[in-house]
């Protein structure tokens, strides 16, 4: 359907924004314009229809703004402030008047486009912490989600991928591009997880999502990472197994060249929501998002023009390049990272682990964080002295390498970051790796004592607990044992960035 449908609708909310001192532009989806009025924003559906949702009359697109308003005040209940219908009067339109309803808008409050994910991205402005709060908080979202066993799986999943290739079919990407192997990788991984996708939903996995977890659809509210404008006119379409959820995030960091950001948010989420028995599922989840940014991109590319749409196609190749990255495999490898508190085993762990395919990296198994949740502490709070004594500390790493385990199960690259100073772990570590097959590598941070002391003196917010006095006992218990090191060492005094390349280098991951 055109603009036509909606002119009048369209001049009443421009004079209504007009009215009130703000001459801010609207701005357009390929599904919605935006109307901007001081700290108001009114947002109409579009007229149109599409092979995935249908706004072309005022009852179905007052539907969509109700259900819209519902979905969103779960994750953002501050931004959402109700629907208002746009009613004919004699005197002309107006806001829920008593006349017939042509139109409908959600209005809610304004906040700065600065603010988005997709924009703080680009402008170096996300930081760890605010990826860490989300995936936390997105844990949380999907835990309280409403479960279903009537859609999703295996099924589901094939009628979105032919949904997404009759869309590129469409586009000027099929002119342009190959997108056979793509396609096929996809439906031979949809194949090869069938079994796995329907025992998800069996386990009430696929839930009533978000369903469009862009970086576009994330902001930064009173501080707070923030999801919003969730997918809200399908339930099917955002009835999803909660990692088909995480992996839009996942993909659009990846897409503006934050690897390590994406992993971050990969392992944190995981951290607070086991979904290890999916992992095997990401590669195919990741390169479906990639897909359908890339066809809604090309669709948005044909309502503008010049430089505009050059840079909106650009885009649109950019996710079909990333698609077939995830297609392309990775696989089980188990890598161990020991050494004495202050070392940097997180820091060099938390590098290494996105060069680790497939998107977006290796499994990060930290002995710290792993010790903080069995006794339901934050990662950042401090635990007495008997959450380290022996017997605890051999349970920590019994669920290093139980975690391990079911990540290479899962086919799922894992680093494992605890001090490793005893040869019985680092013996059992690698008995694990032998156990699913995979390739084993353990490396060995040194640097001088007064390099650890002074890390570990400087340190704020970090997960280990470890003092100077610590890690001199560590030091002392080590040259009493007499043991051997035989695992790689590694110069921890040194640039972690350089040691990280050089290690990819000489490595066929």
């Amino acid at each position: 359907m055109s603009e036509d449908a909606q002119r009048e609708t369209i001049a009443f909310l421009n004079e209504l924004c007009a009215r009130t001192g703000d001459a801010s532009p609207s701005m357009s989806t390929h599904i919605s314009r935006v109307f901007f009025a001081q700290d108001t924003v009114y947002k109409l559906k579009r007229a149109v229809r599409t092979a995935y949702l249908d706004f072309s009359t005022p009852q179905k697109r007052l539907a969509a703004c109700q259900s819209e308003l519902v979905l969103n005040r779960r994750t953002a209940p501050s931004l959402y402030r109700g629907v208002r219908r746009i009613t004919r009067e004699p005197t002309g339109l107006a806001l829920d008047g008593a006349g017939e309803t042509i139109d409908a808008v959600v209005e809610m409050r304004r906040f700065a486009q600065s603010d988005l994910f997709d924009a703080m991205v680009q402008h170096g402005a996300l930081t760890m912490q605010h990826v860490e709060t989300l995936a936390t908080r997105l844990a949380s979202f999907h835990a309280d989600a409403q479960a279903s066993l009537n859609v999703g799986g295996a099924e589901a999943i094939g009628a979105i991928l032919a949904a997404n290739e009759s869309e590129l079919r469409s586009s000027f990407l099929a002119d342009e591009l190959d997108l056979v192997p793509m396609c096929l990788a996809m439906r031979e991984a949809l194949a090869a997880q069938s079994t796995l996708l329907d025992a998800r939903k069996a386990a009430s996995k696929v839930r009533r999502c978000h369903g469009d977890l862009t970086l576009r659809n994330i902001a930064l509210i009173d501080g707070e990472p923030t999801p919003f404008d969730c997918l809200e006119f399908d339930e099917a379409l955002a009835t999803i197994d909660v990692l088909y959820d995480l992996a839009f995030t996942l993909m659009d960091l990846w897409h503006r060249a934050r690897a390590d950001l994406a992993n971050v948010l990969f392992n944190r989420y995981l951290d607070a929501a086991d979904e290890t028995d999916g992992l095997a599922l990401l590669p195919l989840f990741i390169a479906m998002r990639a897909i359908i940014r890339a066809h809604v991109t090309a669709k948005m590319a044909q309502d503008v023009k010049g430089d505009a749409q050059e840079d909106m196609k650009a885009e649109a190749r950019a996710y079909v390049a990333l698609a077939s990255d995830p297609m392309r495999g990775g696989g089980a490898v188990l890598i161990g990272v020991g050494g004495l508190s202050g070392s940097g085993k997180s820091t060099f762990a938390a590098a290494l682990a996105p060069h680790l395919p497939p998107i977006p990296g290796a499994r990060v198994l930290s002995s710290d964080r792993i010790r903080k949740a069995m006794f339901g502490a934050p990662p950042t709070q401090r635990l007495p002295a008997e959450a380290y004594a022996p017997e605890v500390s051999q349970r920590v790493y019994a669920s290093v390498r139980e975690q391990a385990g079911r990540c290479l199960k899962a086919g799922w690259p894992v680093i494992c970051d605890a001090v490793f100073d005893r040869r019985a772990d680092r013996d059992a570590l690698k008995e694990i790796a032998a156990l699913h097959g995979a390739p084993f590598h353990g490396y060995w941070l040194e640097a001088p004592a007064q390099t650890l002391d002074a890390r570990i003196r400087a340190r704020t917010g970090d997960p280990s607990d470890a003092t100077p006095d610590v890690m001199r006992a560590q030091e002392e218990k080590l040259r009493a044992s007499r043991e051997a090191m035989d695992w790689t060492s590694l110069d921890a005094s040194v640039d972690t960035q350089e040691t990280v390349e050089r290690i990819c280098a000489e490595q066929d991951w």
